[in-house]
């Protein structure tokens, strides 16, 4: 069974839910050609819902996207229903409704005692399991989760996914139907969180930690991750703009379907922002202040230092062997010597500099670290993580020598991993980890990451650049240090990274 085919009077779309995402949802089916009925249980709410659409659908033609003779099809295919009833011949119904499993299944009950039998069910659910929504279902095979991104007539990425129960024939036509309405469809096990919302808790949980670990205020870890980690936002700023209120639900109920795991843990801190009603831009206040007048922090940016006279480098710095040419680009002379008991720049001083590992400053006399770069030619910013161990001048060196090759500098606290790389190495084990269980390719993982939450890598592409046990021995160090669970590698994670070592003819 193929995509739906649009054009015709049989190929009727119904929408359920006139919120945003109902909303944005009908407007996709609406521009892919299909005739489209919206349907809230609120009287008026779905004639509202077409009168929005169809003021966007003005916006684009304004705007150049849209031809007028397209607006006005459009628009004459767009109707509000007053009942489910006016379902009855729908090819496709898909509801976004309130997330609560008892509306949604009451929503099918009856949608199913009104659409025909060869009728496509579809959730928009973000947190629910597919395979309990559709559990009340007399013919739970067709019904299937399309989840779709916010805004969805902006955003390419849509989940299908499969319950326990639904038909492979039903999956494959809503996957088709999602290209055939230029989306890019990944597809998915029916695993708490999806695709997207299970690895990228990480994101989220590693800067949060970092902040309470009072390692660097929000400013700082932001910074570090848009100019260092090459992500688009921050984590604070980017969960300001969701909502902290809608984040932390989404973190708790990954974090309490998979009975609590202390991988999934949620935020104490943010927690505090959510009872305390600082939801972030909606309410003015977040981890940021938004009235107007109120200026945002700046993130800490050491004061120019000189750079050293020169840089012994020894052993391989990895990841950051790019480091080298940058520093000998800038006028420093980087002598190179093998070293078999680690990797690290030596500096003038004495004091040493290595990159990120899982391990702490405090551990060892005089060194600091520098955190991980998605680029180091890059960017902007780097992190340096120091302790009491290292010296002044050790740190003023290592400043300046980051600072000579064009980069703003942030000191932060002694935090094992730093801020980019125990992120990255948890989206990295997390990735791995879906794989292996089943819950999707590592090309969807990879696709569904750059496209869902704008990553600048998948993250098993990311894997593979940074090396073959990168992310395994820096989650060990880290498990070491933090015996819970939260940074034990999978056993995903590990097989990898052993595998990977054979392959290359380690032990």
């Amino acid at each position: 069974m193929t995509a739906l085919e649009p054009g015709s009077p049989e190929r009727l779309v119904g929408v359920v839910g006139t919120g945003t995402m109902g909303q944005g949802i009908a407007q996709v089916a609406l521009t892919a050609g299909h005739p489209v009925r919206l349907y809230d249980a609120v009287p008026g709410r779905a004639r509202e819902a077409a009168d929005a659409i169809a003021a966007r659908l003005d916006r684009l033609v304004d705007k150049g996207r849209l031809d007028a003779a397209e607006r006005d099809a459009a628009r004459a295919r767009l109707s509000p229903a007053e009942s489910l009833e006016e379902f009855a011949g729908a090819a496709l119904v898909v509801e976004a409704v309130l997330e609560r499993l008892d509306v949604k299944q009451q929503l099918f009950t009856d949608l199913e005692e009104i659409v025909g039998d060869d009728c496509l069910l579809a959730t928009n659910t973000s947190s629910l399991s597919v395979t309990a929504v559709g559990g009340a279902l007399r013919l739970p095979g067709r019904l299937v989760g399309l989840h779709f991104f916010n805004p969805a007539p902006l955003m390419p990425l849509v989940e299908v996914v499969s319950g326990a129960a639904t038909d492979v024939t039903a999956a494959t036509r809503a996957y088709e139907t999602a290209r055939a309405w230029g989306k890019t469809p990944v597809v998915c096990a029916d695993t708490p969180g999806f695709i997207v919302n299970r690895i990228a808790r990480p994101f989220y949980a590693e800067a949060f930690a970092v902040y309470e670990e009072q390692g660097a205020q929000p400013a700082t870890i932001d910074a570090v991750l848009r100019e260092c980690g090459g992500f688009k936002m921050g984590a604070f700023e980017l969960t300001d703009l969701i909502g902290q209120d809608v984040n932390e639900a989404v973190t708790r109920s990954v974090w309490e379907a998979f009975f609590q795991d202390v991988k999934f843990r949620p935020s104490l801190a943010q927690r505090r922002l959510v009872e305390a009603g600082m939801h972030g831009r909606k309410t003015g206040r977040g981890w940021y202040a938004y009235a107007d007048g109120e200026e945002r922090p700046e993130p800490h940016t050491a004061q120019p230092a000189q750079a050293p006279a020169y840089v012994v480098a020894e052993g391989d710095l990895g990841p950051a062997a790019e480091l080298l040419t940058l520093i000998r680009e800038a006028g420093i002379p980087v002598r190179e010597e093998d070293e078999d008991n680690g990797t690290r720049l030596v500096l003038p001083s004495g004091g040493q500099l290595a990159l990120a590992d899982g391990q702490t400053s405090v551990e060892y006399r005089d060194v600091i670290y520098f955190d991980l770069a998605f680029d180091y030619r890059a960017a902007t910013r780097l992190a340096l993580g120091t302790s009491q161990e290292a010296s002044p001048q050790t740190l003023r060196e290592a400043t300046g020598l980051f600072q000579a090759i064009g980069k703003d500098v942030s000191v932060i606290g002694d935090v094992p991993g730093m801020i980019v790389a125990r992120t990255v190495a948890r989206l990295i084990d997390l990735a791995h980890d879906a794989v292996a269980k089943g819950v999707a390719t590592p090309e969807d993982i990879d696709t569904a990451m750059r496209l869902g939450v704008n990553y600048p890598l998948g993250p098993v592409e990311w894997s593979r650049k940074l090396g073959k046990n990168w992310a395994y021995s820096l989650l060990d160090d880290l498990h070491l240090r933090d015996p819970s669970g939260r940074y034990a590698p999978s056993l995903a994670l590990y097989r990898h990274s052993y595998a990977s070592d054979k392959r290359e003819g380690s032990a």
